[in-house]
Formats: structure tokens, C-alpha cells, sequence
């Protein structure tokens, strides 16, 4: 499976120039895998690389896309839904623009609008960030 670019704004709420992700490859139980390919001019490129609050809104996005996907998949509206929590958010290094990363998230624990994620940035299978994310969906 991958959801191109040009589909990705039906499966998330962001719009440019704040879209964090490419495309979705995979929704498979728990696990949602997305792709980035990191423009030279992405808002959150400085320095030619894709720095800590670009990383942080792409795990946050692999998150969200996973949700806007079963959304879509039910044939009912897409929830908006908001960080709650950071926890643990860890950048080992900054991955260069024009590179294609890959993120992954898998949902550790999920109570009533609440879901708590493990997420991991990848660049050729080396993590370039981690985190746990608390999201809130609303209903």
C-alpha cells in the first residue's frame, strides 16, 4: 500500500506548508509506517537537514494518518485530534534533505479518546528520533 502525496491531505488534518508526510505504506494492527521525502525547502529544514520539531510533527502525522485511514476505510469523518504528551523524544541525528524516511508508530496502550504511541523516525534503517506520544481524539 502507499497513499501518495496528493491523497495524504484526506487521511490527515494538516495542510501545506505543514504536511509532515509523503505517503502511507502500511496500517497493519497496531503499526502505522509512513514516508517523508525531505524537500530542501520543508519549514522545518534549516542547516539542510530536517530538524527536531519537523521529526516530532512527522511521528505525530504517522499517528494521525493511521487514524484518517481507518476513517476512511469506515466511510465516516476523519477526527481532529491533538497531542496531549511528549514523552522520551530523543534525536540521535538529523536526517539530510533530499533523504526518504521512513516512521513508524504502534499504539502501546488506548483508553476511551486517549492513545498512547511508541514512535521511531528511520533513514535507512538507522532511527534518527524516537518518542512516546499521548494523542487525544476527539469524538
Amino acid at each position: 500500500m502507499f497513499i501518495h502525496t496528493d491523497d495524504i491531505t484526506a487521511y490527515i488534518p494538516q495542510r501545506a506548508p505543514i504536511v509532515m508526510v509523503s505517503g502511507i505504506l502500511e496500517v497493519k494492527d497496531n503499526i502505522t509506517r509512513t514516508g517523508l521525502q525531505i524537500a530542501s525547502d520543508n519549514l522545518f529544514v534549516e542547516d539542510g537537514v530536517l530538524k527536531s520539531p519537523g521529526l516530532l510533527e512527522n511521528m505525530a502525522q504517522t499517528a494521525a494518518s493511521r487514524v484518517g485511514y481507518i476513517a476512511q476505510q469506515e466511510n465516516t469523518p476523519v477526527p481532529i485530534g491533538f497531542i496531549g504528551a511528549v514523552k522520551d523524544f530523543e534525536v540521535f541525528e538529523f536526517p539530510p534533505a533530499g533523504s526518504f524516511i521512513e516512521t513508524t508508530t504502534e499504539i502501546v496502550s488506548q483508553v476511551f479518546n486517549a492513545t498512547m504511541v511508541a514512535a521511531k523516525v528511520q533513514l535507512n534503517g538507522k532511527v534518527m528520533a524516537q518518542c512516546e506520544l499521548k494523542i487525544f481524539i476527539n469524538p
